[in-house]
């Protein structure tokens, strides 16, 4: 029995001799015990968050998504003039799983409205033109004087109308269970109602009518242009990107198309504070040795926590009768992050064979042999095509994994298991909150802590042949000093050793002589091969 174990079970027979069962006759007791030390569980690695424009969609949360067909019936698909939606199709079909949607839109955009004469208000859940296509109907009466019924009709131009939502038993009393305004704001994915005054009726009854204020959308906002930068300034409290504040776990962000380093930069800092991780789109068109020098722009103090692709990739675009189309790389980088995580782990880099690019055509530039060597050491991911294997991610470095700083976020598998570790531990060790600060709370901590990373440990997540080789977790008196203990403070140290990625193989190559007299025989020549 290993020395951890032996410690556990000691516990549990210290708790057992606490709290013995009580016995009034011969026989056999059965006791459950409540498991001593609490278990550490793995967050989710690849929960990928999408900040750009779109012409609908929730402009109050980052709106959560499962599928494309979920961004679809959320922010109505794609949109031939954002790459928000194409960057979500794409992370999808490389394999993600769960993102976050934030919807950016101009001051110019508009929220279609309508009066109901003089009692009601109605308005569009967000702004847009999209709002243009739905009528709204009510019916007194229902089911009696003093309810109306409201109903949200979509009826595109020419096409046949259907009801997409409908409210019974409404009354505009504001202490009645069935008030308007409240069972509407509340449930409805279309509308919102505002109140004219206070009324005692109901509404008259109206025929499906359409908004008198049209929706509009406002001119697309296009990144690298003031209006959508101060979206992305995480202390502009007017929407944006704040609004992930409100997300409890993002891992991963994109904000598809090329952005200013001073926009990057911004957006790093934002990732370190959430130990997240952002994906850089390089610009577009630009040349090897243009983005050669691009490196030096974004590697600030918090450029451990993202990385740059280049070249942005070609594909299909379904708008244009599937015409080839150059995309910005981070949709597709986040779905094989997702992808890679879900088969390997998120100490696998994300790069190499396995990480082939679905859906892709080619990229929008060929790199060379030569291009590559003078990118990857600065830090710059590249994406090349095979004829063996398609288009497939070509790098895992970080924006601070140039050779020159040698710093130890060199590499993005190894950044993201150390966001993995550091968030999973912070918040599978939330009961010590109030514990007292002593030796049993140290070596419970020790042992939840070491249970997590031994199982990490047998996944391959660390270097080492054995655990004490491979992690260390240290929480007693030299971490935790007297003073600490009186301003209520308990230290863990975690290390861990991190597998790296085989960036470089070496292959060596040697002839084997051949042995006889007369120099190299028919077999010394069979023996001299590649081997």
């Amino acid at each position: 029995m290993s020395p951890r174990l032996q410690k556990q079970v000691q516990l549990r027979k210290n708790r057992k001799l606490r709290q013995p069962a009580i016995t009034r006759y011969p026989g056999v007791y059965i006791q459950e015990t409540p498991e001593m030390v609490p278990s550490i569980s793995g967050v989710d690695t690849s929960v990928t968050a999408f900040v750009g424009w779109a012409a609908r969609g929730p402009i109050d949360r980052a709106q959560r998504v499962r599928s494309f067909q979920d961004f679809q019936n959320h922010f109505g698909g794609l949109d031939s003039r954002s790459f928000l939606g194409y960057a979500v199709q794409h992370f999808f079909a490389n394999g993600g799983g769960n993102a976050y949607i934030v919807r950016l839109f101009g001051d110019d955009a508009v929220s279609a409205s309508l009066t109901l004469g003089t009692t009601l208000t109605v308005t569009a859940a967000s702004p847009g033109a999209w709002a243009n296509d739905y009528r709204i109907e009510t019916t007194t009466g229902s089911p009696d004087a003093t309810r109306f019924s409201l109903a949200v009709i979509y009826q595109p131009s020419g096409q046949q109308a259907h009801t997409v939502e409908r409210f019974d038993d409404l009354s505009v009393w504001e202490t009645d269970p069935r008030f308007v305004k409240r069972i509407v704001n509340d449930a409805s994915a279309y509308i919102s109602i505002e109140m004219i005054g206070s009324h005692t009726k109901p509404p008259e009854s109206t025929a499906a009518t359409g908004f008198t204020t049209p929706g509009s959308d406002g001119a697309p906002l296009t990144p690298n242009e003031p209006a959508f930068e101060n979206k992305l300034d995480p202390l502009a409290k007017d929407g944006g990107i704040y609004l992930l504040d409100q997300v409890d776990l993002f891992n991963i962000l994109c904000v598809p198309a090329e952005t200013s380093p001073t926009v990057v930069d911004s957006l790093q800092t934002f990732c370190q504070k959430r130990r997240a991780f952002l994906i850089v789109d390089s610009s577009k068109g630009a040349s090897a040795s243009t983005m050669s020098a691009t490196n030096a722009s974004m590697a600030n103090a918090d450029a451990s926590n993202s990385a740059l692709y280049y070249p942005w990739v070609e594909a299909a675009d379904p708008l244009d009768e599937n015409r080839a189309r150059t995309f910005p790389p981070c949709g597709f980088v986040a779905g094989v992050y997702a992808r890679t995580d879900g088969r390997r782990g998120v100490w696998k880099a994300p790069a190499g064979i396995q990480a082939s690019i679905s859906g892709a055509l080619g990229t929008e530039l060929s790199l060379s042999d030569a291009e590559n060597e003078m990118l990857n050491p600065r830090g710059i991911n590249c994406i090349r095509t095979f004829p063996r294997y398609g288009t497939l991610i070509w790098g895992s470095r970080t924006l601070r994994g140039a050779d020159a700083p040698a710093s130890e976020w060199k590499y993005v598998a190894v950044r993201r298991l150390a966001l993995f570790i550091e968030e999973s531990v912070m918040r599978g060790t939330q009961w010590v909150s109030f514990e007292r600060n002593d030796d049993q709370l140290w070596t419970q901590i020790r042992l939840s802590v070491g249970d997590f990373l031994q199982g990490l440990f047998r996944q391959g997540a660390f270097q080492g042949s054995s655990p004490k080789e491979a992690y260390l977790v240290q929480c007693d008196r030299a971490t935790t000093t007297a003073s600490d203990i009186t301003h209520g403070v308990v230290n863990i140290l975690v290390g861990f050793a991190p597998l790296k990625p085989a960036e470089f193989v070496v292959i060596r190559i040697q002839q084997k002589a051949g042995h006889g007299s007369s120099g190299i025989s028919r077999r010394g020549s069979k023996d001299s091969q590649l081997r």
